[in-house]
């Protein structure tokens, strides 16, 4: 899955520039995951982004005094925060070695590929979340896609168990494969603030 790690840089890229996009105003907006308004959904990414970082470099993870909730990491910085944060995952996920062999995520072993999906799949469907949430527009590369597609269905059902994937949704006959792999997440793609 080493492969992968080509990727990382062009999905961060598309993702910090909706970073970028986002204003003090769409901090309250919706987003397609039910739980979270964009300012929840900054957090998760900031608050989640360090333990991503610490898998990759097979390195203890972050200690931590709150949960995700309560850690309100969304404060005046927050986009030089994330904006550095996104930099540290693609100096690690772009190297080849951060997706081999054995790592660890919050105690628990994992292979690191799993690891590696996990931030793609943050920059992209998160990046489509906050697009959506704001208005922007999304593009993702097709190489991007597939990977997303096949990383979507390869892990589809344990996700789903875990409640990091919502139930697959159905897209429309002639769906693009970025649509599908919305889908297989469990958003609809024609989602609307």
């Amino acid at each position: 899955m080493s492969e992968h790690a080509a990727l990382i840089a062009p999905a961060a890229a598309e993702f910090a520039g909706i970073l970028r996009g986002i204003g003090e105003s769409d901090l309250a907006a919706r987003t397609p995951c039910a739980e979270y308004d964009v300012r929840a959904l900054l957090n998760h990414l900031l608050y989640w982004g360090p333990w991503l970082e610490a898998a990759g470099r097979k390195t203890p993870p972050p200690e931590v005094s709150s949960g995700e909730e309560e850690a309100g990491l969304v404060g005046g910085g927050w986009l030089g925060d994330i904006e550095k944060q996104t930099a540290r995952l693609v100096d690690v996920f772009g190297t080849p070695e951060a997706w081999q062999g054995q790592t660890t995520f919050g105690g628990n072993p994992m292979p690191a590929s799993m690891a590696g999906y996990m931030v793609l799949d943050e920059f992209v469907f998160h990046g489509w979340d906050l697009a959506r949430a704001t208005g922007a527009q999304f593009t993702v590369l097709p190489e991007v896609a597939d990977a997303v597609y096949a990383i979507a269905l390869e892990i589809g059902d344990q996700a789903r168990a875990m409640k990091v994937y919502g139930d697959e949704v159905t897209v429309a006959e002639g769906a693009t494969t970025f649509e599908r792999a919305l889908g297989a997440t469990g958003r609809n793609p024609a989602w609307t603030p």
